[in-house]
């Protein structure tokens, strides 16, 4: 693989926190924040990282669980599940996000980067990527089947970014209800594209993941490539 990667530091107040750094081949381009499941920065997250830069872009993945439990790596079933559960139960949500701003300075500045930034996330990262936006701390944010954003509709008003949606027909865990939630939400608004994908369940991206579905993974991977390329 002709990617580059490594882990930085990202300073945070008097702190810092690991983040999993993938770069392009040529070296540079623009900056993509890739925020994680509740899973930590496992191996799934770091191959969506190397893809991206696969793609030309500068990818970090930041341990959004490092006040907790840095640098965990978990599976998707069992007993790693109910850790990951866990984790995010103990996870203060706001700092969360202070963290994705604190992420988002530093690709700024890395000189292999080009100043703009996008966050893509995936199921809680999902959710981070559209509080993020609303922060205003990234210029374009994607959020992959986001958990909990039908719950954080107050926060719509404030997202001016290009921000795009993937939900899946058949997760449970955020039904159709709630996904007509969100697009009413942004009904009338240019700045928002919403996808869903039938016969597709929650996880579908993620190919260490039973509800793995190729066909969704490989058309939302190309949409959100699109979507960046139009947009950074």
């Amino acid at each position: 693989m002709s990617v580059t990667s490594r882990w930085i530091d990202i300073p945070a107040g008097n702190d810092s926190f690991g983040g999993y750094l993938a770069l392009p081949k040529r070296g540079k381009g623009p900056g993509i924040i890739i925020i994680q499941e509740i899973f930590g920065v496992n191996g799934h997250i770091r191959d969506v990282a190397d893809q991206y830069a696969l793609d030309g872009y500068v990818a970090l993945a930041p341990d959004i669980f490092w006040r907790t439990q840095p640098r965990v790596e978990l599976d998707y079933v069992g007993a790693d599940r109910d850790k990951g559960i866990e984790l995010l139960q103990k996870t203060n949500v706001d700092l969360a996000v202070q963290d994705i701003a604190a992420t988002a300075a530093v690709l700024r500045k890395l000189p292999e980067a080009n100043g703009k930034v996008a966050a893509i996330g995936y199921c809680f990262g999902g959710r981070l990527a559209y509080l993020a936006a609303a922060q205003g701390s990234v210029d374009v944010a994607v959020a992959y089947y986001g958990g909990g954003i039908q719950n954080a509709l107050g926060e719509a008003d404030k997202i001016k970014a290009p921000i795009q949606f993937h939900y899946a027909e058949l997760d449970h865990g955020i039904p159709l209800s709630a996904v007509g939630e969100v697009k009413a939400r942004f009904a009338g608004r240019d700045n928002a594209e919403f996808h869903l994908y039938p016969s597709a369940d929650h996880g579908f991206n993620c190919s260490s993941r039973d509800s793995y579905n190729q066909h969704a993974s490989a058309l939302s991977h190309g949409r959100t490539l699109a979507f960046l390329a139009e947009r950074l």
